[in-house]
């Protein structure tokens, strides 16, 4: 590097060392305020709960506000922040957080995204044993998946919900981009490639027209296919990259799914009661009595009421009778007066009813 450009560069370089110090500065201050608030509640014998979701999306989207001609991205505030967040929160109580493993899976990355890196991660080895974790406090929080843009509702997440004592706080939805992994980055001598079933599905058209003579087998998750990749050179698996960092694996192929804007909408779960932040939707389920025009009677009253409904999945009820469960997305909060009155209705009218919860949209 020659003189002139050190020396055009120094004065740059110095100001964003100041810049980092003031940063650091205001960052012990707010930790220090957050175990201040920590005390306060104590002293007061206020409710002693760290993780408030209301509050931490009102936070984010303020300063996202307030930077709107910034140069910092929107994105990079939210990631930003949640870190800082999930640093100030641990302070305050520490916050253990249950999804589905081992590490590297994309449930581990939208936990992560959601709650921040200062948490207590709880690896599970299947969706069942999340909600499990939770419900039993083994875990305060957890993070599943309910939703592919590709492949549709993650049925066994619905069906989980319907008897589970746990209550939505939040959601996060992130692209799924996956690759194909090997010990050696390559498919010599590799007899089988492993995937959960939801990722085999989003990316059967790459598989047939690339190694349609390879048996595939199905896995309890992509992070556990990426472990066994990592443990048999005979085998391949599909996961995010993520996974290949953490079991030293090399990328084969990278975008392997079928859709390029292939996405993964995950619901945060816990015991917690969320407030109103301003912008929210309402998860929830419901049955109607097996009559002709039930199903219209049961979502006339969001009509009524001026209530958006922005998702309607259906599942079997498993009576063998052709009954079905309904799992409902509304915008807007429970405790909102024109969303109560609408589920207050649905809920006369119902033959099963279940409020999954209230929670800031992403």
């Amino acid at each position: 590097m020659d003189n002139s450009l050190q020396d055009a560069l120094k004065p740059l370089r110095d100001k964003i060392d100041q810049i980092d110090r003031d940063i650091l500065d205001l960052l012990n201050q707010r930790a220090q305020t957050a175990i201040d608030v920590g005390r306060v509640k104590y002293e007061h014998q206020a409710d002693s709960a760290v993780l408030k979701p209301e509050r931490e999306a009102q936070v984010i989207r303020r300063l996202q506000e307030l930077n709107r001609y910034g140069t910092f991205t929107e994105t990079g505030v939210r990631a930003v922040w949640a870190e800082i967040i999930s640093v100030c929160r641990g302070l305050e109580k520490g916050l253990t957080v249950a999804y589905l493993g081992p590490e590297g899976s994309f449930s581990e990355q939208a936990a992560m995204e959601f709650y921040g890196h200062s948490v207590q991660a709880l690896p599970c080895p299947s969706f069942d044993e999340v909600f499990r974790a939770v419900e039993a406090g083994q875990a305060d929080v957890g993070m599943v998946p309910v939703e592919n843009s590709t492949e549709g509702a993650v049925n066994r997440t619905l069906d989980l919900f319907l008897n589970s004592t746990v209550r939505v706080h939040g959601v996060r939805s992130i692209p799924i981009r996956h690759c194909l992994m090997s010990q050696h980055g390559t498919m010599d001598g590799v007899k089988s490639i492993m995937a959960h079933p939801q990722a085999l599905a989003q990316c059967q058209k790459w598989l047939s027209q690339h190694h349609p003579t390879l048996e595939i087998v199905p896995a309890a998750s992509n992070s556990e296919a990426a472990r066994h990749a990592a443990q048999d050179e005979s085998v391949a698996a599909i996961a995010g990259e993520t996974a290949a960092v953490f079991w030293n694996l090399g990328l084969v192929a990278s975008g392997i799914q079928d859709d390029a804007n292939n996405k993964t909408r995950f619901l945060a779960i816990g015991n917690i009661e969320t407030a109103p932040s301003g912008r929210d939707q309402t998860s929830l389920i419901f049955a109607v009595p097996n009559r002709v025009g039930a199903v219209y009677e049961m979502i006339s009253p969001f009509a009524r009421n001026g209530v958006s409904m922005t998702r309607f999945e259906s599942r079997p009820a498993r009576t063998g009778q052709w009954e079905y469960y309904f799992y409902v997305d509304v915008l807007g909060h429970c405790s909102d007066e024109n969303v109560a009155r609408a589920l207050e209705e649905l809920k006369q009218q119902s033959a099963f009813f279940k409020i999954l919860g209230s929670y800031p949209m992403q």
